[in-house]
């Protein structure tokens, strides 16, 4: 009898113990997920813009300048205050109405404590990936 009683409170213990693994798992995925969702969507919604900006200033036979002077004044009105252009992307081909850009940058959220996450972004971005 005595034995039986053991094994029954062993096993209420791991499953408190199970719960608590679980708990904090769950907490830390949720956290994670907290800070990166952020940066994903701010570069999903900069890709769209870059590639509307750069379409209209390929059909508009814009140069390179104009077109950093264009994806600017954009961001400004985005309200996106501490991304200027030539941190986020360098240009492949400057020819007029042929403009094509490599964006490449990095977003740092924190994470806990003084562990920050850092999420890198690049990609080719072109007249025909525009449309």
């Amino acid at each position: 009898m005595a034995h039986q009683l053991t094994s029954l409170t062993a096993q209420r213990g791991s499953g408190v113990t199970s719960i608590v693994l679980l708990l904090i798992i769950i907490v830390i995925a949720g956290k994670l997920i907290i800070a990166i969702m952020p940066a994903q969507v701010g570069d999903y919604q900069l890709d769209k813009t870059l590639s509307t900006q750069l379409k209209e200033a390929n059909s508009n036979g814009e140069t390179a300048k104009q077109f950093v002077e264009r994806v600017n004044r954009q961001l400004s009105i985005n309200a996106d205050y501490d991304t200027s252009a030539e941190e986020i992307f360098t240009f492949t081909n400057k020819k007029t109405g042929e403009l094509a850009i490599y964006k490449k940058y990095a977003k740092t959220s924190n994470f806990f404590g003084n562990v920050d996450i850092v999420n890198r972004f690049e990609g080719e971005i072109n007249a025909t990936s525009a449309e």
